[in-house]
């Protein structure tokens, strides 16, 4: 596949996705009558028939575009055709350090106007983990150890960001945090471990 037709590809389903998000946060918010949501279900209903006529047999999975790039697009954390995900995007700095910034929503709803801790948790074993994927050698999550300071508000802007501490043989340790504009809200150390069969 060449860049031009991931990018034709990407065209095509990053809005039928975003769509969904959407369609997500509007089912918890709604306050539509009965009859409302009853004509809405049925033309979602419709709407997944239609898309249904041609599936992938599994998930997404990883696939790569024709110059080697991987496509997680069905990650929950970052997957471009994953409507659960918020998708966040991670950059990566020439120290080795990552972060991202995005803004989390009713979909992600814990204690009430909160993001629950387990998607904290989720977001920041995924950025974490960015400290130590390298082409071709993914890592996996050894342990993660999590330090809730105060709760993370929904709607707001939030960044999480991680570096490497240190690494030993196939283990990256990797240190990082979740924040909104008055400080850190969530601490997380973690170790990250390169499969052998990966090396």
């Amino acid at each position: 596949m060449t860049s031009s037709e991931l990018d034709d590809l990407r065209a095509v389903y990053e809005p039928l996705a975003q769509s969904v998000r959407r369609l997500i946060d509007v089912t918890i918010r709604t306050r539509a009558d009965a009859a409302t949501v009853e004509a809405v279900k049925s033309k979602i209903d419709c709407a997944s028939d239609e898309l249904s006529t041609s599936l992938l047999p599994d998930s997404f999975g990883l696939q790569h575009a024709g110059d080697g790039a991987p496509m997680a697009w069905g990650n929950v954390v970052i997957g471009v055709r994953n409507p659960a995900a918020p998708p966040l995007i991670v950059h990566h700095e020439t120290d080795g350090s990552v972060w991202a910034e995005f803004c989390l929503g009713a979909a992600f709803e814990g204690p009430p106007g909160h993001v629950h801790g387990g998607v904290c948790a989720m977001l920041l074993d995924h950025v974490l983990g960015a400290t130590a994927h390298k082409p071709g050698r993914p890592a996996v999550t050894g342990t993660l150890t999590m330090r809730y300071r105060r709760g993370t508000r929904l709607g707001r802007a939030l960044r999480a960001e991680a570096w490497v501490e240190r690494v030993e043989g196939a283990k990256t340790f990797a240190v990082g945090q979740l924040a909104d504009p008055e400080g850190v809200t969530v601490e997380a150390d973690g170790v990250f471990i390169h499969p052998r069969n990966t090396q």
